[in-house]
């Protein structure tokens, strides 16, 4: 559950396999077929942000032919790229919305026929507040969309994510409690570099805990119960230390 890819993504090499995309897809259905890719996660952070250098896969939206998915098994073949590096499956996650398309904003196209589009950065804020987890990058990307909007003049309010999470998913009772509270103290303390910081620091020992308590119990972490077994962790870790 918590191994990672060999391949990373950067804004620049994803543009590439995209730009690539655009062709085979081209090639394959002519010039009158289009195609839609809605980025989200990761791919539409780096797409659009400094703050983070790279992902280690492409979650998206699709809407195209079937023959996409030969288009994307084909350009993975000639950059060496897993199966499925350009994949849909987030649309079976609890931070899914079909309104996302409504919220998406043109992000470049190729080939003339492959239109990419990202998610705009309050409805990011809101898919990542709804995943919540803490031992991924979830919380400090939204600390870094926050920082870089604070750094560019134009910062982002609690009524912009308060509308984003209503828009996206009819309020805030999907969101968990822990990711609630995360936002609201974010939003009110402030120094969004400090908090960026000693975030990812804690989402590197997360990960760094989880990834143990996987390899001593094969197959026994998923999705739902990572963040409780996450939590059962660090409370033990604690209780060692006061020992």
């Amino acid at each position: 559950m918590l191994s990672e890819n060999a391949n990373y993504f950067t804004k620049e090499n994803l543009d590439e396999y995209l730009k690539e995309l655009g062709k085979e897809y081209r090639r394959i259905n002519g010039k009158n077929m289009p195609a839609e890719i809605i980025l989200i996660g990761g791919a539409a952070i780096i797409a659009n942000y400094g703050f983070r250098d790279m992902t280690t896969d492409v979650d998206a939206i699709i809407r195209a032919a079937f023959s996409m998915k030969e288009a994307i098994n084909s350009v993975g073949d000639k950059f060496n790229l897993p199966n499925g590096w350009l994949n849909a499956d987030f649309m079976k996650t609890n931070s899914y919305s079909p309104k996302l398309d409504q919220y998406s904003v043109i992000y470049k196209r190729f080939s003339n026929v492959l239109n990419v589009r990202t998610v705009s950065a309050e409805y990011l804020i809101a898919m990542k507040l709804c995943s919540g987890r803490k031992y991924k990058n979830d919380l400090s990307d939204i600390i870094g969309i926050l920082y870089e909007h604070e750094k560019r003049g134009v910062p982002l309010t609690m009524e912009a994510i308060d509308r984003a999470v209503c828009n996206l998913y009819g309020g805030w009772d999907i969101i968990p409690k822990d990711s609630v509270s995360f936002i609201k103290n974010i939003m009110k303390n402030g120094n969004l570099k400090k908090a960026f910081d000693s975030v990812k620091a804690e989402e590197k020992q997360s990960k760094d805990l989880l990834a143990q308590f996987e390899k001593d119990n094969p197959k026994a972490v998923n999705t739902e119960n990572a963040n409780t077994i996450l939590e059962t962790l660090k409370r033990r870790k604690k209780q060692e230390r006061g020992r």
